[in-house]
């Protein structure tokens, strides 16, 4: 069977949630897309970002797009808070210039993971001006 994907506004609602809290003022939400794929013959994988190229950007006379992929039969059955933490790790991997490039994993790493997570905690419930 092959893989398939649908859009997930509900990981979206969780981005924009977090993208609000944290103050990722960078980030783009209408430039990000939240699918939740089924059947990936993926190991290892809860989520990934995709980013569009510039090159594709250039040619195709777009602007830049991540796309934040769950795949569902892992990410669905974890807690909450384990799936906020790998929202969190997704969109840390968007640089601050949101220009189709990526951050790795040199940035994107437990310690910063769990940085903004206690941050995210912490200001969840606080009204965001």
């Amino acid at each position: 069977m092959s893989i398939k994907y649908h859009e997930a506004e509900d990981i979206k609602e969780k981005v924009r949630k977090i993208v609000d809290v944290l103050g990722m003022n960078h980030i783009q939400l209408h430039r990000i897309f939240c699918i939740r794929s089924k059947r990936s013959s993926s190991r290892n994988i809860i989520a990934r970002c995709h980013a569009l190229p510039k090159i594709l950007q250039q040619v195709l006379e777009i602007e830049p797009a991540y796309v934040i992929e769950i795949l569902s039969e892992k990410f669905d059955k974890m807690s909450e808070e384990e799936q906020i933490k790998t929202l969190i790790h997704e969109v840390l991997h968007i640089p601050k210039t949101f220009g189709g490039g990526f951050r790795h994993h040199n940035y994107v790493r437990k310690g910063t993971i769990d940085k903004f997570y206690r941050e995210f905690k912490r200001n969840e419930f606080k009204p965001q001006i």
